[in-house]
């Protein structure tokens, strides 16, 4: 592995903690808070500032689970449909830098295999 890829390996893995620790976190205390999924959908679209965010997150979200499907079937990286399994009961904030941590590996390794690395 590249010194380039180990840093991006390790930034991407580390976001992805992050973003789990924060799913999880402020999901708990949604938990704890007695939240419904109406009161996820309300956050997301109940004004017109809140119709923007989400309508943008959710087409950003769409664009990754098609790009982790074309990425890891292009690299042959296994299982790849489980990042997107995975975003769907944690968050994307966790699978998306998780699959790309994952997917420098493999880069990484494919390069040592052919001796371009």
């Amino acid at each position: 592995m590249t010194t380039s890829q180990r840093v991006r390996f390790w930034l991407y893995l580390s976001l992805s903690i992050i973003g789990l620790v924060t799913a999880w976190t402020f999901n708990g205390l949604a938990v704890l808070d007695n939240a419904t999924f109406a009161d996820y959908v309300q956050a997301w679209f109940g004004s017109a500032v809140d119709w923007v965010l989400g309508a943008d997150l959710a087409i950003v979200a769409i664009a990754v689970v098609i790009f982790m499907f074309a990425e890891g079937s292009r690299l042959g990286m296994k299982r790849a449909w489980l990042y997107v399994v995975l975003s769907g009961v944690t968050a994307m904030a966790f699978t998306l830098p998780l699959f790309l941590a994952m997917r420098e590996r493999h880069l990484a390794r494919a390069n040592d295999i052919t001796g371009l690395g």
